[in-house]
């Protein structure tokens, strides 16, 4: 191997994801023999590699009840740190590839995504987070030698990790590392819709780990003084530390539950709820619903995933909250009757979460937003016969795709004009002014904030736009 050179960019690493690719199954980290902190290892390089190689979402890997069979073997504290490392070879993969990079005399070949994922992890933990370099190289040392899929690159694992901890103060955090760690075709959009400074400020934010946010059920002053959390201008609470939530004040007394400031925003666009039904569509996990149920609405929750829905009567239960569950497939559903206000949180590409999910980045690409942009019309179609007379329908997505937000407001009231636009107030978003376009739809980006006097941390990407029906007749009858 030759010296660690200077290089830009290292897509040259050269990982692409293989959906079809069969490869040899690694060791249960249960079977790591007795080697300490192995199995963690061996379980956040399968996850990474599937992530990367497989396009399986990280968040399906990782699930304490339904995740990878490695990873609930694992004691809790264990799957803390698996999930830590998986999180930061995925945020601050732009870096780890540069550094890999310029340790290489050629670039890996394409096909390595095990070999990839091993020096990712070792990476990781050496760059930025607090594991001894001498740990982190030598558990990724073993783990490539006893692989017969990685055992001839065992010394290749060995030289190049060697080389990025002595390089540390060089090749982490770098001044370009946001734009490095965003893959060049969402950077080039974020800059064509928001301009490159807000480009570049939404990159930053997504390589700070999102605070956790809490929706309080009825009293955000006792939440805030029971989980050492502050209330937000718009209701929400942030505890800035990252508990394990179970274990948080209130939770099994069903005090709050668990939702990004920004998720939180589009059902505040929906007032006077009380004894009105009210149906919300793509409704799991469910917090939109028990923000609908909290304020007094006759709520219908529609998913079309069964598995999902009992996950959201689980947390209803929990929050002493009542609504009508139905798996059904929106586009196919044919409710008996309309409904005072409709909410449609529609299937999109998410890239407004990224800072809670940094798989997206590298699991999306332009394709996905066309076919998406296409369902969600159709979705916005079928949610609109649901409206009753004078009725409100609120749309809206947790992208920063303007064609999954802001184009598909304007196509939709082209396509139906017996709906208007209804401008959402600073009032209703907590006086938060800079969160609302000059039309009146809400858009937040990671890289906003609440002001001076709340605490940091930004809020997802969401867009929302409010309409009203104000057609004369009830498109579904009375029932």
């Amino acid at each position: 191997m030759g010296q660690c050179r200077p290089q830009d960019r290292a897509r040259s690493v050269g990982v692409s994801r293989s959906p079809r690719r069969r490869e040899a199954a690694q060791p249960r980290p249960a079977n790591a023999g007795g080697v300490p902190g192995l199995p963690v290892r061996l379980t956040a390089v399968s996850i990474l590699e599937k992530v990367l190689g497989r396009g399986v979402a990280l968040d399906a890997l990782v699930d304490d009840r339904s995740g990878l069979p490695g990873f609930r073997d694992l004691p809790p504290r264990d799957r803390a740190l698996v999930r830590q490392i998986v999180a930061t070879a995925l945020r601050r993969r732009g870096e780890i590839d540069a550094a890999v990079a310029r340790c290489l005399d050629r670039p890996l070949d394409r096909g390595a995504v095990r070999l990839y994922a091993i020096l990712a992890v070792g990476a990781a933990q050496i760059l930025f987070l607090e594991v001894a370099d001498h740990a982190a190289v030598s558990l990724a040392v073993t783990q490539a030698g006893n692989d017969r899929q990685t055992r001839a690159a065992k010394g290749l694992v060995n030289s190049v990790l060697r080389r990025i901890a002595r390089e540390r103060g060089e090749l982490a955090h770098r001044p370009d590392a946001a734009r490095l760690d965003t893959p060049d075709w969402l950077f080039e959009r974020w800059s064509a819709s928001y301009g490159e400074a807000a480009a570049e400020a939404i990159a930053a934010a997504h390589l700070v780990r999102a605070p956790l946010d809490l929706t309080p059920r009825i009293d955000p002053e006792a939440v805030a003084a029971a989980t050492g959390g502050t209330i937000l201008p718009t209701g929400s609470v942030r505890v800035e530390t990252m508990p394990r939530v179970s274990t948080l004040p209130g939770y099994d007394a069903g005090a709050w539950w668990v939702q990004d400031a920004a998720a939180a925003l589009p059902a505040r666009l929906l007032p006077d709820l009380a004894g009105r039904r009210v149906a919300d569509l793509c409704a799991a996990p469910g917090g939109k619903t028990a923000q609908l149920a909290a304020a007094g609405a006759l709520v219908t929750a529609v998913d079309l995933s069964p598995g999902r829905l009992r996950r959201l009567a689980g947390n209803l239960a929990r929050l002493r909250l009542d609504a009508e569950l139905v798996a059904a497939d929106l586009l196919a559903w044919e409710p008996e009757r309309t409904f005072d206000a409709v909410l449609l949180d529609a299937p999109c590409s998410a890239t407004g979460t990224i800072r809670r999910h940094p798989d997206i980045p590298w699991l999306k690409s332009p394709a996905d937003m066309v076919s998406l942009a296409d369902l969600q019309a159709r979705m916005l179609a079928r949610a609109a016969r649901f409206v009753a007379p004078g009725g409100r329908l609120v749309y809206c997505t947790c992208s920063l795709e303007p064609e999954e937000g802001e184009r598909q407001a304007d196509r939709f009231l082209e396509a139906n004009p017996g709906f208007r636009l209804e401008p959402a107030t600073a009032d209703e978003v907590g006086g938060m002014a800079h969160f609302l376009s000059p039309a009146g739809t809400l858009r937040t980006l990671p890289s906003m904030n609440f002001g001076e006097s709340s605490p940091a941390g930004g809020l997802d990407g969401f867009f929302a736009a409010r309409f009203v029906n104000t057609a004369d007749s009830d498109m579904l009858g009375t029932g």
